[in-house]
């Protein structure tokens, strides 16, 4: 990403020469990109008329959206969409196009959706964020960010579009899956990982562009799991949970933040000064743009009274770029009435055209010359879109985790497979695999479980019946696996609303924007296939789970001999899945979020206040599967957990041993339970966490120093005790007792530390993690 010292200056002189209406036209971005090009019918593309006159009417453009969405939203397909091989010549001719039909030859930020890979066709893409989460990897996902990056950047893109800040409050709650779980801390991690990798640093790299990360803030907070309706939150657990994510990401360099659609008690996000400018700017020292959600400024006017004073609403709070709003386009009038209004679009004008410097999209002021802007590249799209299909084959099989294992039946073994019988409505469906915000893939890019498995098992018999396999089906099978779940995929002919989300009764979508759902059982009746196939079935029974919520996999987990949850893998999940079931690979993973019991009693969290166990009369015991949850098919023990009080840090220590013949992959969680603080009750939270490889018969020890003042309440007294666990195990520390070398242990005494609890291990732990 370019990067030219003295933008300010530059940015401050054409700042005095662009007229009003240029300096509004700046924070504007209302074309749907899709709807600017044509096809020529000699040969090439050329401008529609609607972008022609958009570019007229400011004398340039601020933002261009989506120039190549391809989607069942946007209509384009392989049939009229923009091919990769095209993406170079588009860009290009908006890019002259823009500068020419401005007196100053400013060019305009593509920007484009890329929440797991960018959504073009040809777009390579990732997991999405709840099956990336599950991998718990901030540094391969740092690779694959970069990777997509480099995608987005040989298109000649600048800005990208990235989910990252919703936390996972409420299954209910259709975009679910865009949520790096319900804990502030991994989902930090992995937002800092998205920033890193995309931006390629502080000072950018080649190949890099700029990240505006949505939603800020709370949206997967709303109540009862609608979408973009009222967030209910306190400013302590605003702060604690919702904007960790954010206060990390601005320390990351993060140059853009999108406001959402909620509102948060009652203050919606695109109107609120104290979120946008007082926390944001104002504490967290952020100095990039804001964009508004899309026509999230118009929903305002029902509130200011007019488009005119919605728009002005939106820019006093912060927002500097609007997505498809008609209310944004009135502030010249605005600004040409009220001087503050003024200052207000010169303030938001100056932080556009320092990121279109940033970018190399400004002339040279001081020659009246344009720079050479970064040329968009065939082969290096290439390139990159080979790297970032081998990093997402990484993160799909580290996306897998194994909850349920009766007598070791997985892995299976191969050679001993003679038939296998394939049920369930995600048996055959490549679309499953892939979530939402998604483009239509090239013919044969992915495979349905069913093809991975019978090229996975050449010798074997796969019978694959649709709906309930029928006691002939299933005669003489070795293994029954059910691929159940649910899907994110979006039909052409399906409704949408104005934003892109679902519209009406979805014909087979079952989570994604605008698909919320009151009951998270598995849909479709799948619950009574499970029970129909265990009653006719005289072989094991093994259950995967592909779908972008928790859902309620009780009756899943009592009437089959092995669950795994693979969330939306990706393209290459199917091979992921594949390699699990018949040992070529381990799943490692460990769950991101909760799985409810029952779907009465969401929403459940491990991090709430209070437990909710023995509450509901009816359901007692409401987590089937804690937050953290994963087994394994390998033994890997935990020992030693120690901790230690030094000045103002804690210095934790846990031994990992690997007793297999081969490494072991371990992602190692430290959580803390804070109790006789300064506030009470304390809510649960993981303090650390980190992926380790332990060597054959081997053992490695993982170590942290964690800030006191994060393990320990504010003003935290003798009496109070920190509650340390990584997987079973135990310790306890005090703020105030013992020396530097001290350690405590279950039962609070200071002990040593050879002297502490035995190994724990992973794969026969069978309760949560707070007794």
């Amino acid at each position: 990403m370019p990067n030219t010292e003295h933008a300010p200056a530059a940015v401050e002189r054409l700042l005095t020469e662009l007229t009003p209406r240029e300096k509004v036209g700046q924070l504007n971005q209302r074309l749907y990109g899709w709807q600017a090009v044509e096809r020529n019918s000699r040969g090439g593309f050329r401008l529609t008329r609607r972008a022609r006159a958009e570019i007229d009417r400011w004398g340039g453009l601020g933002a261009l959206y989506g120039l190549f969405r391809a989607d069942a939203w946007s209509g384009r397909s392989w049939h009229d969409g923009i091919r990769p091989e095209e993406r170079a010549e588009v860009a290009a001719l908006v890019q002259e196009e823009v500068a020419r039909g401005g007196r100053h030859r400013i060019g305009v930020l593509l920007s484009e959706e890329a929440p797991h890979g960018h959504q073009a066709l040809g777009g390579t893409l990732l997991p999405t964020n709840l099956a990336v989460a599950a991998g718990w990897d901030p540094a391969l996902l740092t690779e694959a960010a970069a990777a997509v990056a480099a995608e987005l950047a040989a298109s000649g893109v600048h800005v990208a579009l990235v989910s990252a800040l919703d936390l996972l409050r409420d299954p209910r709650w259709g975009r679910a899956e865009e949520c790096f779980g319900e804990d502030p801390l991994l989902a930090a991690e992995l937002t800092r990982a998205v920033v890193t990798g995309m931006q390629g640093g502080p000072d950018g790299a080649p190949g890099s562009v700029a990240v505006v990360l949505k939603h800020l803030a709370g949206q997967g907070e709303a109540v009862g799991g609608r979408n973009g309706q009222s967030a209910v939150i306190g400013p302590r657990d605003l702060r604690e949970l919702h904007l960790p994510s954010v206060r990390t990401a601005v320390e990351a360099g993060a140059l853009g933040f999108m406001a959402a659609y909620n509102d948060i008690d009652g203050v919606p996000c695109c109107a609120n000064r104290d979120l946008l400018t007082g926390f944001l700017r104002a504490e967290c020292g952020f100095d990039g743009i804001v964009m508004a959600d899309g026509r999230a400024v118009d929903r305002l006017t029902a509130m200011a009274g007019s488009p005119e004073a919605a728009a002005v609403a939106a820019l006093d709070a912060g927002v500097d770029l609007s997505l498809w709003d008609e209310s944004f386009a009135l502030l010249e009038t605005a600004a040409a009435q009220d001087p503050r209004v003024a200052e207000l679009v010169d303030a938001a004008c100056r932080r556009v055209l320092t990121l279109k410097h940033r970018l190399g999209l400004l002339p040279d002021t001081d020659t009246d010359t344009v720079p050479a802007r970064p040329v968009p590249d065939r082969e290096r799209l290439t390139l990159a879109a080979r790297t970032t299909d081998r990093l997402s084959r990484r993160l799909a099989r580290q996306s897998l985790v194994l909850l349920h294992n009766a007598d070791h039946l997985l892995p299976l073994t191969p050679q001993s497979l003679t038939k296998v019988v394939l049920a369930g409505p995600n048996a055959h469906d490549v679309t499953a695999m892939l979530g939402d915000y998604v483009p239509p893939l090239p013919a044969s890019s992915a495979a349905s479980l069913e093809h991975a498995l019978r090229r996975a098992l050449p010798h074997a018999e796969i019978v694959c019946p649709p709906g309930l396999p029928s006691r002939s089906d299933l005669g003489g099978a070795d293994v029954v696996i059910l691929a159940l779940g649910g899907t994110s995929h979006r039909a052409y002919d399906d409704a949408f609303a104005d934003n892109g989300a679902a519209a009406g009764p979805a014909a087979a979508a079952t989570a994604g924007e605008g698909v919320d759902f009151a009951d998270v059982s598995l849909p479709g009746g799948q619950d009574d296939l499970v029970t129909a196939v265990r009653a006719r079935s005289a072989c094991p029974v093994v259950a995967v789970v592909i779908a972008g919520r928790p859902h309620v996999l009780t009756t899943v987990t009592e009437h089959t001999d092995a669950v795994l949850w693979a969330g939306y893998p990706g393209p290459h999940g199917a091979d992921a899945i594949t390699g699990a079931l018949l040992g070529g690979c381990e799943p490692v993973g460990l769950l991101p979020f909760t799985a409810p019991r029952h779907s009465g009693t969401v929403p459940v969290r491990y991090n709430d206040r209070h437990s909710a166990a023995d509450v509901y009369r009816d359901a007692p015991d409401p987590v089937l599967f804690p937050f953290g949850y994963g087994l394994r098919y390998g033994t890997v023990a935990f020992d030693h957990l120690t901790a230690a009080v030094t000045g103002r840090s804690v210095h934790v220590e846990v031994g990992v041993t690997n007793p297999a013949a081969t490494e072991a992959d371990v992602i190692v969680p430290l959580f803390g339970h804070r109790t006789g603080g300064a506030v009470l009750p304390r809510r649960r939270e993981l303090l650390a966490f980190r992926r380790v490889t332990a060597p054959p018969r081997g053992r490695v020890t993982v170590a942290w120093d964690l800030p006191a003042a994060r393990c320990f309440a504010e003003g935290a007294t003798a009496r109070a005790r920190t509650d340390l666990y990584v997987m079973d195990l135990r310790t306890t520390i005090r703020p105030h007792q013992g020396s530097e070398d001290t350690a405590w242990h279950d039962n609070g005494d200071t002990t040593a530390p050879e002297d502490g609890p035995g190994p724990a291990y992973a794969p026969v732990r069978s309760r949560p993690y707070w007794p």
